[in-house]
């Protein structure tokens, strides 16, 4: 809590802008307030406190540094701080002694994240706040925020030590035993101005110029997620150390090389991203302090500034052949230290993005002075790590010397890393750096990086895809025989609906078993074609199936393809006989073509009676001498970059497929499955047969239904649709949908299926909000080579 009526009297004076305060200022216009540069701070406190010494304390830093009263505004476009003259912070205190353990551990947390997570406003300030949380009767949690534009890192120490000066002044009633300090903290932001202009700004811009010419704009890490559109800064904290005893050996390589620790874990963290990424051109950003005036060492305020490290990855070469080039490159930015990252970007004029940091989106942090444990009159007090829940960049590895080894954290952005993701990079980066102290001679790329147990998943479990396709394993089967199997489990159940008409699993076997017959009379035999012209419906699945069953390959001709197109594909397949079954306006149009043709032509209406006499049952391999290495189609690419190509695909792949959709969709005989694709086109083959030998039934589309218009949604409801497999185009047209056209027709649907061509996040966003709890998504993609889709997610 502030006590604002103290600053009632505020200085008129204005004064500039630091180039780090007028970058933090820029954010905060364009992103709004947010925590996002909040920096908290959690003291534990272990005596008899003495509440008005640390109170009192606290006022006297406030006051003796003009940077935690500063506040800003916009005058005629152009920022400026002002400085309230008095300021005097009132801690609340929280007693939370009467709760139990646990319930004052939660409260505590909550207490802390709440406190962190609480915007300020830079045009009105205070700029910091604080609080006391009591946990016993001499237990003590001091929670303190500041915000970044007035603090750094290394003011936080400051304040730590001056904290425990001053309470023990107050406590002892003595004077102030600090000195003076030299200088406020905007007589520093003029100073900057002034000095950082003219020749010595050109010398120093001129380096990073050449040192970041071309440099990539992206660190491409794999994530778990796409990258937001807009970066939103959500993050998390993953806590990681270094033992001891790797931390002994790094220091020893570190002045082996003649090298420092930070350029030696510096150096390491490049192969790591290099390792992750797959590029060689790696940027990554580290803090520095930037005090290299010896009147600014004990100032709180924002001096530090943020450098950008290159570094050119080979891979092939040994771990201090990159040493020495990142020494190199650190001492240089060492020198040139003071261009302000700002005025980088302001220079180099990279190219921007909302959903990524300019010029790096990686940042090393190594803090080498722990602020450790004060012991104060009658009381102990020692900093406690607070974990963020904010990123400002992908990813960040914070690290601190200590005693026990390295410590520190991972700090990720929950927009694109999962925690698990995090757990397994802190591990490889562990591993990593065992490797490079038992050989820095060895090549990098060849660094272990893997555990045995990771090592095992990825080369022998996942990697264990063995499937029996020989003549006794099970996808060695053709895939008719897979629905034949379910139409003997359940004869009765609705195989196929299209517009009022249904067939039965055994009503639906018999008609293609008639047909089927009827091929082989006419020499249909296993890899001949059999090309099939027809309109939606029911005949189209007999056609298939008889097609299969008859040992032949199928070729779909979609009626509303172009006519040269399809007399390509007749031309091109060569097909034996040629199904149809066309309404007049289609028969008029393509009658002329298909009739030039020379195979035996089939009209599934008009010449039924010539197999109406076949056999009802299934004609079976031995007859057909089919195997599962015959071929099932042959389906037709766009011919977007050329000639359509007839893909030519077996039964055993399809077989594949079949068994994988019914496992990755849960399919069951109670689903009823939206067939919505041309049957031309390879995602009918997954709409189709998978159903088909689980007991589903298969719904077809209506051939005008082309829109997600009240119509579709009505089928949804009227069908009782609970599979959809759609174009991902349909897909987001009903997405975008007004509430509560959205929401309509979904009440049986529990997995909608989506592939085709990208979808685009916003629209799965919009999808999940009116999405009732039980929905699956499904995004599958793979070329039509591949057996329909090859990825699924």
């Amino acid at each position: 809590c502030v006590d604002v009526s103290q600053a009632s009297v505020e200085s008129s004076e204005t004064f500039p802008l630091s180039f780090a305060q007028q970058r933090l200022w820029f954010l905060d216009q364009l992103e709004g307030q947010s925590s996002t540069y909040n920096i908290p701070l959690v003291v534990r406190l272990k005596g008899a406190l003495d509440c008005e010494a640390l109170q009192g304390a606290l006022n006297d830093i406030v006051h003796r540094h003009d940077a935690l009263r500063a506040y800003f505004e916009n005058v005629d476009g152009t920022p400026v701080q002002r400085i309230m003259p008095r300021l005097d912070l009132v801690l609340e205190l929280n007693d939370l002694r009467h709760s139990t353990p646990k319930e004052r551990e939660a409260q505590a947390q909550w207490l802390m994240l709440d406190e962190a997570g609480t915007p300020f406003d830079l045009q009105t300030g205070p700029l910091i706040r604080g609080s006391l949380l009591q946990l016993e009767e001499q237990e003590y949690l001091l929670l303190l925020t500041m915000h970044h534009i007035v603090s750094d890192g290394w003011s936080m120490g400051i304040l730590v030590r001056e904290v425990g000066a001053l309470y023990a002044n107050h406590a002892l009633g003595t004077p102030s035993s600090l000195p003076e300090l030299p200088m406020r903290y905007v007589d520093f932001s003029r100073w900057q101005r002034q000095w950082l202009s003219g020749d010595v700004l050109d010398q120093q811009l001129n380096y990073w110029k050449q040192q970041l010419a071309d440099s990539p704009s992206l660190l491409t890490l794999p994530s778990d997620r796409p990258r937001p559109t807009v970066q939103s800064q959500h993050g998390a904290m993953l806590s990681y150390a270094v033992p001891a005893e790797l931390s002994i050996k790094l220091q020893a390589l570190s002045r082996k090389t003649q090298s420092t620790l930070f350029m030696t874990l510096c150096t390491a963290f490049n192969v790591l991203l290099a390792r992750y990424s797959g590029q060689t051109d790696i940027c990554i950003g580290t803090p520095i302090a930037n005090r290299n005036r010896a009147d600014i060492e004990g100032m709180i305020g924002l001096f530090v500034n943020t450098l950008v490290l290159r570094t050119q990855v080979d891979l092939s070469l040994g771990f201090t052949s990159l040493l020495k080039q990142v020494r190199t490159h650190t001492l240089d930015a060492y020198t040139h230290q003071d261009v302000q990252f700002e005025q980088l970007v302001e220079m180099l004029q990279p190219e921007r993005h909302a959903s990524y940091s300019p010029l790096f989106q990686a940042m090393l942090v190594l803090q080498n002075a722990p602020m450790g444990e004060l012991a104060l009159p009658g009381l102990s007090m020692s900093v406690l790590d607070s974990k963020s829940t904010t990123a400002k960049f992908d990813l960040t590895l914070a690290l601190t010397e200590g005693k026990d080894g390295l410590y520190g954290d991972f700090e990720y952005s929950t927009d694109l890393f999962e925690a698990s993701t995090i757990e397994r990079m802190a591990d490889h980066l562990t591993r990593l750096l065992y490797a490079i102290v038992a050989d820095p001679t060895c090549p990098m790329d060849e660094l272990v990086m893997l555990g045995d147990d990771e090592r095992r998943l990825m080369l022998s479990e996942w990697n264990d895809t063995f499937v029996d396709f020989s003549d006794e394993g099970v996808h060695a089967q053709a895939i008719h025989q897979l629905f034949e199997t379910q139409v003997a489990r359940t004869p009765g159940h609705v195989a196929v609906i299209h517009e009022g008409t249904a067939l039965s699993y055994a009503e639906l076997n018999e008609k293609a078993n008639r047909l089927a017959h009827h091929l082989m009379t006419v020499g249909v035999r296993p890899d001949a074609r059999v090309a099939i012209c027809v309109e939606r419906g029911v005949e189209m699945l007999i056609a298939i199936l008889a097609t299969l069953k008859a040992g032949g390959a199928y070729v779909p001709l979609d009626p509303a393809y172009p006519v040269d197109r399809l007399a390509y594909m007749l031309e091109d397949s060569e097909p034996l006989v040629l199904l149809t079954c066309l309404t007049d306006g289609n028969r008029a149009r393509l009658d002329p073509t298909l009739q030039a043709q020379t195979m035996l032509k089939l009209d599934l209406h008009a010449d039924v009676s010539r197999w109406a006499h076949e056999s009802v049952g299934n004609p079976g391999l031995d007859a057909t001498g089919l195997s599962s290495q015959h071929l099932a189609y042959v389906i037709y690419t766009s011919g977007s970059t050329g000639q359509p190509k007839g893909v030519m695909v077996e039964h055993a792949t399809v077989v594949n497929l079949i068994h994988n959709h019914v496992r990755t969709c849960a399919l069951t005989a109670a689903d009823r499955v939206l067939q919505f694709a041309s049957f031309a086109f390879d995602a009918s083959i997954e709409e189709i047969f998978p159903p088909l030998t689980v007991g589903a039934t298969v719904v077809l589309r209506p051939a005008e239904l082309m829109a997600p218009d009240e119509s579709f949604l009505q089928l949804l409801r009227d069908m009782r649709i609970t599979v959809a497999e759609l174009p991902t185009a349909f897909w987001q047209q009903w997405a975008q949908l007004e509430e509560p056209e959205r929401h309509a027709g979904r009440e049986s649907l529990r997995l909608v299926v989506v592939g085709g061509e990208k979808a685009e996040k916003r629209h799965l966003d919009q999808w999940r909000r009116t999405a009732l709890g039980r929905e699956c998504w499904l995004n599958t993609y793979g070329p039509t080579e591949a057996t329909v889709y090859a990825t699924a997610w």
